[in-house]
């Protein structure tokens, strides 16, 4: 049997992942502070039919041998945490992250995510959460009959109530790194969690030691490039209809094949 059937597949298998990327990433086109993923490949194991620099004579050897291939395969997906652009929203609340670092949430089982969605709202108690009601990490409540909240670059958050001028501090946001974010698993909900791969969290304030800095009013768009995700897409199908027609030829050679015998 032709072994290309099977090397075409695996090709077809691996452009069916590329899509699945590629469709992920444009359908969060929108998505506040999305970071894009792009597929890696790798080759498959050889064949080896001919050892290179094997002896062919007691004086000569073979330049390249005969080494076939069996394939390609997704070896991984890597989050890109390239900046998205920033959008003004005009909403106190929102908080957009320029430069390294995520927001910390806790999530009701205790352990921490991390986004880069700033899109924070304030709950029936007064505490900044996310959409998804996941409290900030250190907690920030609002007093009540807060006239104004201003949140500053290096995340200190200040209110001024009803009746006053002055304004007073009540928490900071801070941020956390990690060395590897790449490594981070995406959990959905914008959320991403610490692995043995991304590193422990370093946290500090926003500004400082590497840390990125926040801009109130503002959001993080998402990063996917459109136009790079359909030149993508087009590389994609043209590269998965290349393995098709593969498939279409060894098929013709069989056919020939059993006519003729």
């Amino acid at each position: 049997m032709f072994s290309s059937l099977w090397i075409a597949k695996t090709g077809l298998d691996a452009q069916q992942t590329e899509m699945d990327v590629i469709s992920n990433n444009l359908a969060n086109a929108s998505t506040t502070g999305f970071k894009s993923s792009r597929a890696n490949f790798q080759d498959l194991m050889y064949q080896n039919e001919g050892q290179p620099g094997g002896q062919t004579t007691e004086q000569t050897q073979t330049p390249s041998g005969m080494l076939l291939g069996t394939g390609v395969k997704v070896v991984g997906t890597e989050k890109l945490f390239t900046q998205g652009a920033i959008t003004q929203t005009g909403n106190s609340l929102d908080v957009a992250v320029q430069g390294n670092g995520f927001l910390q949430v806790t999530m009701p089982d205790g352990t921490i995510a991390y986004t880069r969605d700033g899109s924070l709202q304030e709950d029936s108690t007064g505490q900044l959460v996310t959409s998804d009601g996941y409290p900030v990490t250190p907690a920030i409540t609002l007093p009540t009959n807060v006239n104004s909240v201003t949140i500053g670059t290096d995340g200190t958050v200040s209110v001024t109530s009803n009746g006053s001028t002055k304004p007073t501090t009540i928490g900071t946001i801070q941020l956390a790194n990690f060395v590897n974010p790449a490594g981070l698993e995406s959990m959905g909900q914008n959320l991403y969690l610490e692995t043995e791969s991304s590193g422990t969290a370093q946290t500090g304030q926003p500004g400082v030691n590497g840390m990125g800095t926040l801009s109130q009013g503002s959001l993080e768009s998402s990063n996917t490039n459109v136009v790079e995700e359909m030149v993508n897409m087009i590389q994609a199908q043209r590269t998965y209809e290349m393995n098709s027609k593969s498939i279409s030829a060894v098929d013709d050679m069989l056919s020939f094949v059993i006519q003729h015998t």
